[in-house]
C-alpha cells in the first residue's frame, strides 16, 4: 500500500492539497508534514505531523530530518547488500 506524503511548511500549498484530493479519490490515505498551524492540509490529510515552529527554516530542517530517519528505517529493513568479490 502506498502512502502519499505532502510536505508543506504552511499547510496551504495548492499542489499538495490537490495531490491529497487526487489520492483520496483513489481511496488512499495521506500524511501531511506541516508547520505549527497545519493549514488546510491538517484537515485534508488522514494524519498530520506538525512541527511546533513558525519559522520556515526550522520547519524545513525537521522535515528534512524526518526524511533521513525514514530512509534509514527503510534501508535497515532491506537485506544486506552482497559483498563484492
Amino acid at each position: 500500500n502506498d502512502l502519499p506524503v505532502g510536505i508543506t511548511t504552511s499547510g496551504n500549498s495548492p499542489n499538495i492539497l490537490r495531490a491529497f484530493e487526487a489520492a483520496h479519490s483513489k481511496g488512499m490515505k495521506t500524511l501531511a508534514l506541516t508547520g505549527q498551524t497545519g493549514g488546510q492540509a491538517e484537515n485534508l490529510a488522514h494524519m498530520c505531523i506538525k512541527v511546533p515552529s513558525g519559522r520556515t527554516c526550522r520547519i524545513q530542517e525537521i522535515h528534512l530530518s524526518l526524511g533521513h530517519i525514514w530512509c534509514e528505517m527503510v534501508e535497515s529493513s532491506l537485506p544486506s547488500p552482497l559483498s563484492e568479490g
